[in-house]
């Protein structure tokens, strides 16, 4: 199975009472984000077999453009496994369970999801020196989508590209499409 994660997009800044924060909707850049990563992987060949959501109205809306983007037509899941306050442990049961599909798209929120990512692909921590987990760090900025191979454990971490990457390439592409010669 291939595991695509993806941190929702931007969606402004943070509102202090979590109530309202649940609520928080993408804003322009957010949408523009969502486009990129749809091309993206329509310029792989992306199909979802299943994409499945946080319960949070950003990351339900980027799962929703995505999707639309590369021609998914099924109903997205919901999951409060990949919601903020969700464990490690909730998150590999959620993975046991896809096992089934051939490519899922899973789409959540940071700190967690850089978590989940280490967990998948270095899933024993050992602890070092300072007593701390020496678990990967992996930085997922919002808008950012990692395949991670899991037919096998660990996970294979194949690819992790963020809009930044995106928007650069899009942009050099679209300039010219002509080589330039030299004039004689």
């Amino acid at each position: 199975m291939n595991l695509y994660v993806l941190r929702h997009a931007s969606a402004g800044t943070r509102r202090a009472n979590p109530i309202i924060d649940t609520k928080r909707p993408l804003d322009k850049e957010g949408k523009q984000q969502c486009m990129l990563v749809g091309s993206y992987l329509n310029a792989l060949n992306v199909q979802f077999d299943a994409i499945i959501s946080s319960p949070l109205k950003r990351a339900l809306q980027t799962a929703s453009l995505v999707g639309t983007e590369v021609g998914y037509d099924a109903k997205i899941l919901v999951s409060e496994t990949l919601a903020p306050s969700a464990t490690v442990t909730n998150f590999e049961k959620l993975v046991a369970g896809l096992l089934q599909y051939e490519n899922v798209l899973v789409v959540g929120h940071n700190p967690n999801l850089a978590v989940f990512l280490g967990a998948l692909i270095a899933p024993h921590s050992i602890i070092g020196v300072t007593g701390q987990s020496d678990k990967p760090r992996i930085r997922l900025r919002k808008g950012a989508i990692a395949r991670v191979d899991c037919t096998r454990r660990p996970g294979i971490l194949n690819w992790l590209v963020d809009p930044r990457i995106l928007r650069g390439v899009y942009a050099k592409v679209t300039k010219s499409s002509r080589r330039k010669t030299s004039r004689k």
